[in-house]
């Protein structure tokens, strides 16, 4: 292929590489330097291109994917402002186009929030309809593992931005919930959890509270009492979470978020791939 027609190729293109880097990164400037990137490798790529918009998307998808993991090993907040998150959906899916416009706004927030494997997953997916067998193989993943990670970001958007406290009360928070746990306090344990807490071990909390006949707050308060006495306090992808180390390796980490001053969802990741990505501290 001639220069002129990989340069006619990458402009018809450029567009939905924008898009793309874009909502990945959220930052205009951080995208236009992904896109960019994705032009030189592709002038310098001696490799027989069948698909080019498919390169151009695995490419760019990657290099998004090396930012952003580079600022969670940063734990530096460089996207811009939400407002300034919202671009062009006219060529998005259909489909995709209420789910964008909702991202670009109010899921902003929440967005931001998400790994860098879930982020992806769920923006090439659910946005731009790129299938799970390419998505895992931009993230190192297989294409059930991609699936589950959008899925479990897609959870995360729909439940919507929530009001939380400040990091210091969050903190709190935790630690009195692991110091509930391990000293078998029911009644603390249901008073830090929102009364329809989400725990993505719903099954086992399910099956604990059919046969004792609880639901929400108080199967999972049942679920954790007694529980945690190996659990440490942490800094988990940049909140306040708890994880399990034993023999000083993370075999169990959980993500908090609140709705208000209770605890509204709990996510425990036990995937060690997962995990060696994820940017955890221990808190004293």
């Amino acid at each position: 292929m001639t220069d002129i027609s990989l340069l006619n190729e990458f402009e018809a293109n450029r567009p939905r590489l924008m898009n793309i880097a874009r909502r990945l990164l959220g930052s205009a400037s951080d995208a236009e330097d992904a896109v960019q990137d994705t032009w030189l490798r592709l002038v310098s790529s001696d490799a027989i291109i069948d698909n080019v918009g498919g390169w151009l998307t695995t490419v760019v998808s990657r290099l998004c994917l090396d930012r952003l993991r580079s600022r969670k090993r940063r734990a530096e907040d460089t996207l811009e402002p939400a407002e300034e998150y919202i671009v062009s959906t006219t060529d998005l899916p259909d489909a995709a186009r209420d789910l964008a416009d909702a991202v670009g706004d109010a899921m902003a927030q929440v967005i931001e929030r998400l790994h860098p494997a879930e982020r992806v997953a769920f923006i090439l997916h659910d946005m731009f309809d790129v299938p799970f067998e390419t998505i895992g193989t931009i993230l190192g993943h297989s294409s059930a593992s991609a699936r589950q990670l959008a899925s479990r970001a897609r959870r995360r958007v729909q439940s919507g931005p929530l009001a939380t406290p400040a990091r210091e009360a969050r903190e709190a928070a935790v630690s009195a919930f692991l110091r509930a746990s391990r000293q078998g306090d029911l009644p603390g344990l249901i008073a830090l959890l929102a009364p329809d807490v989400a725990f993505n071990f719903d099954d086992v909390a399910a099956r604990l509270g059919s046969e004792q006949g609880l639901h929400g707050a108080e199967a999972v308060a049942h679920f954790f009492s007694g529980r945690a006495q190996t659990a440490e306090l942490a800094m988990v992808d940049g909140d306040p979470g708890i994880v399990i180390a034993p023999a000083g390796t993370i075999a169990l980490a959980l993500r908090i978020s609140f709705a208000g001053n209770r605890i509204a969802a709990i996510e425990a990741i036990a995937d060690p791939a997962f995990i060696a990505e994820m940017a955890i501290r221990a808190l004293d």
